[in-house]
C-alpha cells in the first residue's frame, strides 16, 4: 500500500500534468508516447467518458514509462476501479469524507482537491499534505495559493482549472506548487487528427515551463 508521501513523488515528475479526455482507447498509447517524447512523464485521464478506464489500462500496459492517473474520481468505487485498471494514482475535483478515508488506505496514491481553507483543513486532518487546487482560476488563482502558504506551510498543490500556457508559469513560481494541471496539451482536434507531432510540441513547451 502506498504512503501519503508517494503522491508528492508523482506530482514532481513534470512541471505540467496533462489533463485529457479520451473517447477512443486505441488512441491512448500514442497520446501517451507523444507526451513522453515531449518530456512529460505523467498524464491524468479523466473519468468523463466510457472509454476512460480502457484508455488507462492501455497506457499502463503499452507505455509503462509514463505515470497514468485517473482524474474526476467522484466515488470510492471509481477509486477502486482506477486501481484495477492499472492507474498509478487517482485525483478528484473535490473530496468527500468517504473518499478522504478510502484514499488513505487505497492501493494507489490519491490526490483530493480543495478550493477553500476549510476544505484544506479537513484534508490535513486526514493526513494528506498534497492537494489539487480546483478550479484554480475561479477559486483565486496564485493569490489564493500564496494566502494558503501562511497558515498551511506544510501543504503542497497541483492547481488545475482555468490555467493556460500564458499563466502556468505564475503558478509554478510559487514554492508550494509542485506542478500544474493543463487541459491544453491534448486538444480534441489534435487527437481527432492524430497529430502527435503537435501534441509532442505542446508537451515540450510545457516541460520547459518551470525555469
Amino acid at each position: 500500500m502506498p504512503s501519503l508521501a508517494d503522491i508528492e513523488r508523482i506530482l514532481r515528475l513534470s512541471p505540467v500534468m496533462p489533463v485529457v479526455v479520451i473517447e477512443e482507447p486505441a488512441l491512448a498509447p500514442d497520446l501517451a508516447r507523444a507526451l513522453l517524447r515531449g518530456g512529460l512523464r505523467v498524464i491524468e485521464v479523466t473519468l468523463r467518458t466510457p472509454a476512460a478506464l480502457d484508455a488507462i489500462e492501455a497506457i499502463a500496459r503499452a507505455v509503462p514509462d509514463i505515470a497514468v492517473g485517473a482524474g474526476t474520481v467522484l466515488k470510492v468505487e471509481e477509486l477502486r476501479a482506477a486501481a484495477n485498471a492499472g492507474a498509478t494514482f487517482a485525483i478528484s475535483p473535490g473530496a468527500t469524507p468517504e473518499l478522504l478515508e478510502a484514499g488513505v488506505h487505497a492501493p494507489i496514491p490519491y490526490l483530493p482537491a480543495v478550493a477553500s481553507a476549510s476544505e484544506l483543513m479537513q484534508g490535513l486532518a486526514h493526513g494528506y499534505h498534497c492537494f489539487k487546487f480546483f478550479p484554480a482560476g475561479p477559486a483565486g488563482g496564485p493569490a489564493m495559493l500564496k494566502a494558503f502558504a501562511g497558515p498551511f506551510p506544510q501543504a503542497r498543490f497541483c492547481p488545475t482549472g482555468g490555467i493556460t500556457p500564458e499563466t502556468v508559469g505564475t503558478y509554478l513560481k510559487l514554492p508550494n506548487v509542485l506542478c500544474a494541471g493543463g487541459s491544453w496539451l491534448a486538444p480534441a482536434d489534435a487527437l481527432a487528427a492524430r497529430d502527435w507531432q503537435r501534441i509532442e510540441s505542446l508537451a515540450a513547451t510545457a516541460a520547459a515551463a518551470r525555469t
